[in-house]
């Protein structure tokens, strides 16, 4: 699933999510062992959430959307150091949001499905990996 800012909202049903939808399609109907979140420097949705905190929600969809990664702004960090450190932590926010749908932590537990957080620099080219313990590595 391709979308804006890389992220994963909670599990929710009393709404329709085409992100969660597509998760839900590729789990349960697909049964894919695999899921990315791969998010990138210079991302839009991340810049959008940073420059637009805390001023109320000025567009119908984007502002409310990017709101899932909120808690990853709550850093003392300011202008590119804090953009990059949000453009990371938000693929930690979908990851975790990723484990409040049920069916797939329970494939996580059981070994079936494995999640992976992935960050492209598009400065220098280089794809990382987020490890167990939450540091990032240079995969490729």
């Amino acid at each position: 699933v391709r979308n804006v800012a890389n992220l994963v909202p909670n599990y929710r049903t009393d709404h329709n999510c085409a992100t969660s939808a597509c998760i839900e399609f590729a789990v349960r109907d697909l049964g894919v062992k695999h899921i990315v979140v791969l998010g990138h420097s210079e991302c839009g949705g991340i810049k959008r959430l940073c420059e637009h905190k805390g001023i109320g929600r000025e567009r119908d969809f984007i502002d409310g959307w990017v709101s899932i990664a909120e808690k990853a702004g709550a850093t003392d960090l300011e202008g590119f150091e804090k953009l990059r450190h949000v453009e990371r932590a938000a693929i930690g926010i979908s990851l975790e949001n990723l484990l409040t749908f049920p069916w797939l932590k329970q494939r996580v537990k059981e070994g079936n499905l494995e999640l992976h957080g992935w960050f492209f620099d598009l400065e220098t080219g280089n794809l990382l990996t987020k490890t167990a313990i939450g540091e990032w590595n240079v995969l490729a």
